[in-house]
């Protein structure tokens, strides 16, 4: 919550983990391993600190490409929202 509020100036309500990812592959920087939430949020967003620009996007308007995995974790985000399946370890 705090970072979303420092990269885009929103107040967001957690409501569930989505899942934990961590393949070694994901990130050429290095092994990262994330834990991604699902949350709401109202208003606007802004870019601040080390994001320059942030935005909203429909299901369909999202940019391509996405960076590193995020393709595939709003893809598992969706199929979740959508039929309430969760991705398998």
């Amino acid at each position: 919550m705090r970072e979303a509020r420092e990269e885009t100036g929103l107040a967001v309500r957690l409501t569930e983990l989505l899942y934990v990812y961590s393949d070694p592959r994901r990130d050429p920087r290095g092994h990262t391993v994330s834990a991604v939430f699902l949350g709401r949020a109202e208003g606007e967003p802004l870019g601040s600190d080390d994001a320059a620009e942030a935005g909203a996007f429909s299901w369909q308007g999202l940019p391509a490409p996405l960076a590193f995995d995020h393709a595939e974790i709003l893809a598992d985000a969706r199929r979740l929202l959508l039929t309430g399946a969760r991705r398998r370890p």
